[in-house]
Formats: C-alpha cells, structure tokens, sequence
C-alpha cells in the first residue's frame, strides 16, 4: 500500500531543495530577447477604468465570498 505522507514529505523535500537551488540564480541582464519573447510584458500605465466594475462584478455573481467571486470553469455562463 502506497503511504501518502512519505510520498508527500517526499516530495515537500525535493521542492525545497529546487527552491534553494533557484535563490542562486542568476538572470543575465544581456538577454537578447524582447519581453514579448519571454512571456512577460513591460509595466506602463493602466487605463482608467469605471470604479464601479468590482461593486456591479460581485452583485452579479451567483456565488461570491466577501471580495470573491467563486465559479467553476464553464459554470459561470
């Protein structure tokens, strides 16, 4: 029978040791890459936006949780 807290004490191991094995790295700041090519994108400036879209998105949701919404993929529809 497969013990499921070795399994996981396990594996909480093994992400631990990759986490201190990252706080090592170090990004070269000579990337040739455009952010766009890395998946992220540069930080600007946010349009305005209506203040009331959170107030009116909550009072739409069929179940919400204080400042959240709570839905189930493709149950909100």
């Amino acid at each position: 029978m497969v013990d499921i807290e070795k399994i996981r004490a396990e594996a909480r191991m093994i992400l631990d040791k990759f986490g201190k094995q990252l706080e090592n790295v170090k990004i070269s700041s000579k990337l040739n890459k455009k952010s766009s090519e890395m998946g992220v994108r540069d930080e600007k400036d946010g349009e305005s936006c209506d203040l009331n879209f959170r107030t009116i998105m909550l009072k739409n949701a069929p179940n919400k949780d204080d400042e959240c919404i709570i839905l189930e993929k493709g149950a909100w529809t």
